[in-house]
């Protein structure tokens, strides 16, 4: 395992990661401000079960490291970082494999090589910059339990296992729509059809209700105040009764206070 998430570690990430730790079975550089493009060497650590680059400045394509990854290990009480919670993968996952490039400013598509880790378990790409349409391949990934993709420009293939996950792994997708998400609109539902104009109008109804709720709680509260404040000034019996029962009222607090204090002190 090589941890060193969380240190403030700048520059390239090193290249003798992949040369000379072949074994490395945990790589853990997350949250640091590392730049620049991700080595190929590290596509030489062929026992790799958790790669975590999450939370640094990491930009270019991502590498294919699908054909290099051997999924015949697994890992015993490898601690890692996955959506800011932390969970211990013992021994009972066995073929675990782990990617978090989360928060990095990857460009261009999805890796194919990606749906050959038939092993993986966990897949967060989220927050990148990444387009084009997600493959396919990697909605047949029968191991795959937790995606999250959200914050980038990316579409959902139809009739894949990517549709079973929840709605917020995709969150972000500027257009993207279709099941997990909401649906599509069908060509009849376009601007100016009967559909629209309806949503639209139930919307405008929805906007002047919540500003004429704030409105009027705005116009009670000051009317409320400043109709006491009015009353205490022309009413003096009013007057002198409201600053008489605030005056009580704070006796008995201070009474109350120092008696326990007392008690207490003794």
């Amino acid at each position: 395992m090589f941890d060193v998430g969380g240190n403030q570690l700048t520059g390239n990430i090193p290249a003798w990661l992949g040369t000379n730790l072949m074994s490395l079975r945990v790589l853990s550089l997350r949250d640091n401000e590392f730049s620049g493009t991700v080595p190929l060497e590290l596509c030489d650590l062929t026992e790799i079960q958790v790669l975590d680059l999450s939370g640094n400045n990491i930009s270019g394509r991502i590498p294919g490291y699908g054909s290099h990854f051997d999924v015949s290990f697994y890992i015993e009480n490898a601690l890692v970082h996955w959506k800011g919670l932390e969970r211990e993968y013992n021994r009972t996952l066995r073929l675990l494999k782990l990617i978090d490039l989360s928060n990095n400013g990857f460009v261009g598509n999805i890796p194919k090589e990606f749906s050959l880790l038939r092993g993986l378990v966990s897949l967060n790409l989220s927050r990148n910059h990444l387009t084009g349409n997600i493959d396919s391949e990697i909605g047949q990934m029968e191991m795959l339990e937790s995606l999250d993709l959200s914050r980038n420009q990316l579409c959902i293939p139809s009739g894949t296992q990517l549709r079973g996950f929840n709605a917020s792994a995709y969150a972000g997708n500027n257009g993207l729509c279709g099941p997990p998400l909401a649906a599509c609109l069908a060509p009849d539902h376009g601007p100016g059809t009967p559909q629209a104009t309806d949503d639209a109008h139930v919307g405008k109804e929805d906007s002047i209700f919540g500003m004429g709720f704030y409105i009027s709680v705005v116009l009670g509260f000051v009317v409320g105040f400043w109709g006491v404040i009015v009353i205490l000034v022309v009413n003096k019996s009013w007057r002198i009764a409201y600053f008489g029962f605030w005056n009580k009222i704070y006796d008995w607090l201070y009474v109350t206070i120092t008696i326990i204090y007392l008690r207490r002190s003794s």
